[in-house]
């Protein structure tokens, strides 16, 4: 773990602070450019909209949420998505990978990483899918953790400002 984070996951109801925070993040990575379903502009009431109703996924047992915090404060998050077909009991999807610009390059990502696939683990969630943008941090990120990427999808998604990106479709099989 890197020095001085701490990462915890959020169990229902969570806190209004933290889903405060959380939708802090959120803005902070659109505000950057990253192509995580939000357009500009992007208002932190949106954000905090957005982060409610994984606050209801989570109280529902369909989400699990993680928080890595730094000095106390919520610097990143990452969701575990639980909700999958009934013949899919097996799977799961990693969901919005956020670290705040400000608390890059010190391992949170990876921290988050290793913590979400433990749940997953703990929760016999053995093959975990996601999509990211090609060589963006969060590619570069799923590479170095070991996923293994399937295939790109040209234009499937936009950037904040309205360009075109294309996707990255990545899975990973977890050890028992």
């Amino acid at each position: 773990m890197s020095a001085g984070v701490e990462i915890s996951v959020l169990t229902a109801p969570v806190p209004d602070a933290a889903l405060d925070q959380l939708a802090s993040v959120l803005v902070d990575c659109v505000e950057g450019g990253a192509s995580v379903s939000f357009m500009s502009p992007f208002p932190h009431e949106q954000a905090l909209a957005f982060f409610r109703k994984v606050a209801n996924s989570v109280a529902a047992g369909d989400t699990v949420l993680l928080a890595a915090r730094l000095d106390g404060r919520i610097v990143g998050t990452v969701q575990l998505g639980l909700d999958t077909p009934p013949n899919q009991p097996h799977r799961a999807d990693l969901k919005k990978m956020l670290v705040h610009r400000a608390a890059r390059g010190r391992g949170i990502g990876t921290d988050l990483m290793a913590r979400v696939e433990a749940e997953a683990r703990r929760l016999g969630r053995r093959l975990l899918v996601l999509d990211t943008v090609p060589g963006e941090n969060g590619y570069r990120l799923y590479r170095r953790s070991g996923w293994t990427q399937v295939g790109i999808i040209p234009d499937y998604a936009m950037f904040p400002d309205g360009r075109l990106c294309d996707t990255a479709l990545f899975w990973k099989r977890l050890d028992r």
